[in-house]
C-alpha cells in the first residue's frame, strides 16, 4: 500500500468512528433525537439576598434536578428586566416578552380583581391558613382566571403578615395611624383599609420608599418584615408594629408563549419544583421572620405587638369595609374567599 492509499484508508477510518460515535450520542437521546434544552429567565423584584430571591433561586436548583438538565433556570433580580415597574413587568408577561416572574397578588390584582381577596384584612388567622386557601379550589380558580390572561401560574408562594413601620410612633390601636402618610401599594384595597384606619394612604413606587422615608416625603410604610430587613429601613425608621393585617402572596408565573414551548416532561419538572418552592418558602420565611425582627430591634427599632382588644378594633374596621371589598373583588370570588376561611 502506497502513502497515498493509506492516507486516504486513514481519513476513511476516522469519519467512520465520527460517525458511529455521533449515532450513539444520539441513540443515547430519545428516540435517537438530542432534546433541546430550555433556557429560562425568572425575574424578580428583590435582591437575591430577600426572601423571595432565596426562593426564586431554590426554583432554579430543583428544576435543575427535576429536569434532568433539560431545563436551566436563571434568575434575574431587583426588577432590572422590566425597569422596576411592577406593572408593565405583569403586561410584558402576557405580551410573552418575559419568560416567567414571581410578582405579588396585590399587583396582578390589576388584570384578575378576584386576587385581592387574598388581600382582605385579617382573613387568615396564619401562613398555614392561607397556604390552604391557595392550595385549594380558591386558589386553582385564581389560576384559571390567570391562564385567561396568558398567564400560567404555577404556584402561589405564601408571605408573612404584613406589619407597621413608621418614624412617628408605635401604632398600638387604630387611632394611632390618624394623619401618618404610610406608603401602600397601587391597590383601591389598600387605600381604602388605610383611609379607614385614619391614615394618609400615599402610592409611591417601592424604588422610591427608602428616600422617602429618610426625607419625610412619607411616615411610614407596611409590608412582611423581610422587607424593612432587607431594604435596611432600620437606617430611617424608629418603630415597628406587629399588626399582621394582611397576608397577601407571590405567583410564581410563566407567559403562555414560554410555556407552551416547552415538552411535556420539561412542564412537569417546572409544576414539581414548583410546588415544592411553595413548601420550601412558607418554611424559611417561618423561620427567617425572628431573626429578621431581632436584628431590625438590635439597630435601634422598637417593635410593639397589638393587645387582643386592639387587634379586635383593627378587624372591626377591616369588616366594616366589606361591602366595598366586595364590590372589588367581584361578590361571587369574595363571598367564597369569607366562606373558606370565617372570620376570626
Amino acid at each position: 500500500m502506497n502513502t497515498k492509499t493509506r492516507a486516504v484508508t486513514a481519513v476513511l477510518a476516522c469519519s467512520l468512528a465520527a460517525s458511529v460515535l455521533a449515532g450513539c450520542a444520539a441513540g443515547a437521546s430519545t428516540g435517537g433525537q438530542a432534546a433541546p434544552v430550555a433556557k429560562i429567565q425568572l425575574s424578580i423584584p428583590d435582591p437575591l439576598t430577600s426572601s423571595v430571591g432565596v426562593s426564586a433561586q431554590h426554583f432554579a436548583d430543583q428544576v435543575k434536578k427535576t429536569s434532568n438538565g433539560s431545563v436551566v433556570v436563571t434568575v434575574v433580580p431587583n426588577g432590572t428586566s422590566f425597569s422596576g415597574d411592577q406593572n408593565a413587568a405583569v403586561t410584558r408577561l402576557q405580551g410573552g416578552s418575559l419568560d416567567a416572574l414571581i410578582l405579588s397578588t396585590s399587583v396582578y390584582a390589576s388584570v384578575v380583581p378576584e386576587m385581592n381577596a387574598i388581600s382582605i384584612p385579617y382573613l387568615f388567622k396564619d401562613t398555614t391558613e392561607e397556604a390552604a386557601f391557595l392550595a385549594g379550589k380558591p386558589g386553582q380558580d385564581l389560576k384559571d382566571k390567570l391562564a385567561k390572561k396568558d398567564t400560567v401560574a404555577l404556584s402561589f408562594l405564601t408571605r408573612t403578615g404584613r406589619e407597621i413601620t413608621n418614624s412617628v410612633r408605635p401604632i398600638q390601636q387604630p387611632s394611632d395611624l390618624k394623619g401618618l402618610k404610610i406608603r401602600v401599594p397601587g391597590n383601591t384595597l389598600w387605600t381604602d383599609f388605610f383611609g379607614k384606619l385614619g391614615a394618609s394612604p400615599t402610592t409611591m413606587a417601592f424604588s422610591e420608599v427608602f428616600t422617602g422615608l429618610q426625607t419625610g416625603t412619607i411616615d411610614g410604610q407596611e409590608n412582611p418584615i423581610e422587607v424593612p430587613w432587607t431594604n435596611k429601613f432600620s437606617e430611617v425608621q424608629k418603630y415597628v408594629s406587629l399588626t399582621n393585617h394582611i397576608n397577601d402572596a407571590w405567583v410564581l408565573a410563566f407567559s403562555s408563549k414560554k410555556w407552551e414551548s416547552l415538552s411535556a416532561d420539561q412542564k412537569k419538572a417546572l409544576t414539581d419544583a414548583s410546588a415544592e418552592t411553595a413548601t420550601f418558602k412558607t418554611g424559611y420565611d417561618a423561620e427567617q421572620a425572628k431573626k429578621q425582627l431581632d436584628e431590625l430591634t438590635a439597630k435601634g427599632m422598637k417593635a410593639n405587638e397589638l393587645s387582643p382588644a386592639a387587634l379586635d378594633e383593627f378587624k372591626a374596621v377591616s369588616k366594616s369595609l366589606y361591602p366595598e371589598f366586595s364590590k372589588l373583588i367581584g361578590k361571587e370570588f369574595f363571598d367564597q374567599a369569607v366562606a373558606f376561611t370565617p372570620a376570626k
